[in-house]
């Protein structure tokens, strides 16, 4: 059979990586299967919807930390504006609270990029015929770190903690009092173990909680 073979009709997939060596290099490792086709490439979550609209992929393949919005965030925008496109989170970062996450978003996969591209390849057939795949060792480590311990007004609050801003700075932005603000990033804390805001946000990331 020659190289160049592609069956009647090959899986369109959707390809958002921030990294543009490693996004190049997936869709030319893909694009020699010969039933896959990378028919678009993005580099920030902002920017895979309109891609996915306009392609129509069958399946969308997505780092999880994008420039603009998260590759979860994005996730969950497909189920709802793009609902037969599968999604599969690829990302260095196997983290136990990016797997629960990503389930909830609608994701049908999720896999550390550490992996062998036929592993990939046949990731991308499962999803398309309905199977969820997930890489067994995150899988298991999810079971046993159990569930995020935090409210989702406690990681906007946490969210809006970096770069250094202040009580008042987040109250601001997320249009809360600042004693409410006080009062989450004190729950926040104790629900991390941590000894202050920063330390818990560090923490939270490091889960996968945000």
């Amino acid at each position: 059979m020659p190289r160049d073979y592609r069956p009647a009709k090959s899986i369109r997939v959707l390809l958002a990586e921030d990294q543009g060596m490693m996004r190049g290099a997936l869709a030319l490792l893909l694009g020699l299967e010969a039933d896959i086709q990378v028919v678009a490439q993005v580099g920030t979550g902002d920017a895979i919807v309109g891609a996915a609209l306009e392609s129509r992929p069958d399946v969308a393949l997505l780092d999880i930390e994008l420039p603009g919005i998260s590759g979860l965030d994005a996730a969950a925008l497909l189920r709802d504006e793009v609902p037969d496109c599968r999604v599969l989170i690829l990302t260095t970062f196997g983290r136990p609270g990016y797997l629960r996450r990503a389930m909830e978003a609608g994701a049908a996969g999720f896999l550390v990029k550490d992996g062998p591209v036929e592993e990939l390849a046949e990731a991308i057939r499962r999803v398309l015929t309905g199977e969820t795949v997930i890489d067994p060792a995150l899988a298991a480590a999810a079971l046993s770190a159990g569930p995020n311990p935090l409210t989702a007004r406690e990681c906007d609050v946490l969210k809006a903690s970096v770069d250094g801003a202040t009580v008042a700075d987040i109250a601001s932005k997320l249009h809360l009092s600042e004693s409410t603000v006080r009062n989450y990033l004190s729950s926040a804390i104790g629900k991390t173990a941590t000894r202050n805001r920063m330390e818990a946000m560090r923490e939270a990331r490091q889960q996968g909680w945000l």
